[in-house]
């Protein structure tokens, strides 16, 4: 986190009349030209004018490895699946049935076969869209979750666009003034967001709001084509804000310590003693390098927001692939499990992929050197 300098913006002002002299004394700050150094002029860089290629065969490569990720978390799951005690013949059949029924079910479902064939029966036809049928419910998995996968994405985005929308702007706002009330308050706020499990706080919100003060609904959820954009909002705003305030505040927080460790730098003081604007500066310099880790960041708070997604959902009743997953692993269905797991993953994995193309736009050196 960045320290605080007694001189408030003094830290992006210090040592600007030395840049400026050294400057003045530098051939490349008055465009003369340097010994030993051309600039090809009417040529563009062959490392820029081959960049949109480079960045093709990246994501080409990315992608080829997602799938070597994917049949990884699958082989993982499959393996904590069964090595957890019990069979789930057993519970389909019940707890009185005869270990002739258990066998003849295990026999229907395929659970006879030996296990390395049962997962490579299960990726060969997943990889054609066909993940199988539930043993609980007798449906077939990838309808079942394209429909809970709506109401999950909307918690998802809903939470993700507040904390964002939130935390960021809280940051820069405690950056441009350390030290000062703004500051102090934000940042406590913050650190309170951080420590509040999402779980306690969405009880809470649902005790207060909706419970006592009769604000929003108590344990529903609607469809935006039954409710309209309003009505689902409505429904939706408690779910948001109790999944957002932990992000939001960690994202704060963030964003606050590096643009301060960005403001000491020596290209901000450069770009001040060259007579640039403080909001140029900000702007330019400052803030869109500060901003390149929390996009990392970004990519990797996907999963834990889903993870936070499952216990929001069984809170407020929203019927989602949390609440899917969640049964399937309490009555050992594993297609559904496997089911959720590698839809789980592939979103995943293309969120990293958008924010790795959002990283290239927001540094060129990276479309140079990839």
């Amino acid at each position: 986190m960045g320290q605080h300098d007694p001189g408030g913006d003094g830290v992006l002002h210090r040592g600007l009349v030395d840049h400026a002299l050294s400057g003045a004394r530098d051939p490349a700050h008055r465009g003369e030209p340097q010994p030993g150094r051309r600039r090809a002029q009417g040529r563009p860089d062959a490392r820029i004018a081959g960049a949109e290629p480079a960045v093709t065969v990246t994501i080409a490569r990315r992608l080829a490895l997602s799938v070597v990720v994917l049949v990884i978390v699958c082989a993982i799951t499959f393996v904590i699946f069964f090595a957890v005690p019990g069979k789930p013949a057993e519970l389909i059949a019940g707890k009185y049935a005869t270990p002739q029924t258990v066998a003849l079910i295990e026999k229907r479902l395929g659970l006879d076969q030996p296990k390395p064939l049962q997962f490579l029966r299960f990726i060969t036809h997943a990889a054609r869209g066909d993940w199988g049928f539930s043993y609980v419910s007798q449906q077939p998995v990838l309808p079942t979750i394209l429909v809970a996968f709506p109401k999950t994405l909307s918690l998802t985005l809903g939470a993700l666009v507040i904390w964002i929308l939130l935390g960021v702007p809280v940051g820069i706002l405690s950056a441009l003034k350390p030290g000062s009330v703004w500051d102090r308050m934000a940042m406590v706020g913050a650190l309170v967001g951080i420590s509040m499990p999402a779980y306690w706080i969405g009880l809470l919100f649902l005790r207060l709001f909706a419970d006592l003060l009769g604000w929003f609904p108590l344990g529903d959820y609607e469809e935006i084509a039954r409710a309209g954009v309003s009505g689902w909002a409505h429904h939706l705003a408690l779910p948001w804000v109790t999944l957002a305030l932990l992000y939001a505040g960690w994202y704060a927080r963030m964003t606050r310590a590096q643009m301060l460790d960005v403001a000491r730098l020596d290209y901000v003081r450069t770009a001040y003693a060259k007579g640039l604007s403080r909001r140029a500066v900000v702007g330019r310099h400052i803030l869109r390098n500060a901003l390149l880790p929390l996009v990392t960041m970004l990519g990797m708070d996907v999963a834990y927001l889903l993870g936070g997604a499952v216990l929001t959902e069984s809170v407020f009743g929203i019927p989602g692939i949390g609440g899917l997953a969640w049964r399937a692993i309490r009555m050992r269905d594993l297609p559904m499990v496997m089911g959720t797991v590698l839809f789980a993953a592939v979103f995943i994995v293309l969120a990293n992929l958008i924010v790795d193309l959002i990283y290239c736009a927001l540094d060129p050196r990276i479309q140079a050197d990839a």
